[in-house]
């Protein structure tokens, strides 16, 4: 019986207009353009301006891109999966909200918490629904809006962070392509070092929380900074390792964009040349779940079918992992 894999065969992604550039940021806290680029390698991140505009506008226009590119109706998708820590509400999902505005009334799905993992756990998950041949089209979107949990008088995080959306359609093939292989891992030790303390069940929101800025995202820099470092640098070694794969073998890595010191790194470990790295930190900074699908949204029309990529990321939690997966298709 021939085995069904998981291609991928769209990608579409979606950033916001407005551009927040380090000169602006150097009128809001203590840093400097200089400061920012030796450190993250970040110019400009995009932010998603506007009352009552959530996560899920991106994901749409992430997902209309999918269908138009693939000339196919909302109705054929069977499953959207969104890595998101950003939802619109607590509930309903953004998937549930997405599948509605866009008329997917034959899909369900939901989101996964995953923080920067969070496509990295989505695309898995929905890998395995296209395997056992249950579905035929599944959507998985890596995207947030951390303009809305980010405190912008911290230096420490408003640096990095951004927003932004991308998207996949996975179908099955035949092929000895797509997705190949997985890692996933997670420590919950690691959330006291990088965490949103309010407005969760443990901590629900008050006039005592919101004085104190709980509802934004916390980050302790060195530990999360060297407990990224190894996760994603051994992580990636690993899945080399477990499929026989050497540095020639690779044509891309595409590395979760926290941070380029964190990327070299993971490169470094794997053997890679600078130009078999994507990155597109420069523009986005960091965009969470988001930065995977824009990286494979920007580099796009560079792939190949038969590309070999290794796909690693590092986030809050913490939840790390990588994935091993061959590109199915020419654009």
């Amino acid at each position: 019986m021939t085995k069904i894999n998981a291609h991928i065969t769209a990608v579409g992604g979606y950033v916001p207009d407005y551009v927040l550039g380090n000169k602006e940021l150097e009128k809001m806290v203590d840093t400097n353009d200089e400061w920012i680029q030796s450190r993250t390698g970040i110019k400009e991140r995009r932010i998603l301006k506007g009352e009552g505009r959530g996560v899920s506008e991106m994901c749409i226009e992430a997902v209309k891109e999918i269908l138009k590119k693939r000339k196919i109706g909302a109705e054929e998708i069977d499953m959207i999966i969104v890595g998101t820590i950003t939802s619109d509400y607590n509930f309903p999902s953004t998937s549930n909200i997405i599948c509605d505005e866009i008329g997917a009334k034959n899909a369900w799905g939901y989101d996964v918490s995953a923080a920067c993992s969070g496509f990295l756990y989505s695309l898995a998950t929905g890998a395995q629904f296209i395997e056992t041949g249950r579905y035929k089209k599944i959507i998985v979107i890596g995207a947030d809006k951390m303009s809305s949990i980010i405190d912008y008088t911290d230096r420490s995080t408003c640096i990095i962070f951004g927003d932004g959306a991308g998207a996949v359609l996975l179908e099955p093939g035949d092929e000895n392509l797509g997705v190949k292989d997985f890692i996933l891992k997670a420590d919950g030790a690691g959330r006291k070092f990088l965490f949103q303390k309010a407005g969760g069940s443990r901590f629900p929101a008050t006039h005592d929380s919101i004085d104190k800025r709980e509802h934004y995202v916390f980050q302790d820099g060195q530990p999360v900074f060297k407990a990224a470092v190894t996760g994603m640098a051994d992580v990636s070694a690993q899945i080399m390792e477990k499929n026989q794969l050497k540095s020639e073998d690779i044509n891309w890595l595409v590395p979760h964009q926290a941070n380029k010191r964190i990327i070299d790194a993971t490169a470094n470990r794997m053997g890679l040349s600078p130009e078999k790295v994507m990155m597109n930190i420069e523009k986005y900074g960091n965009t969470t779940a988001g930065t995977i699908p824009l990286l494979l949204w920007d580099y796009e029309k560079q792939l190949k079918k038969g590309d070999t990529l290794i796909i690693s990321a590092f986030g809050g939690g913490y939840t790390w992992g990588s994935i091993y997966l061959k590109w199915a298709y020419n654009s």
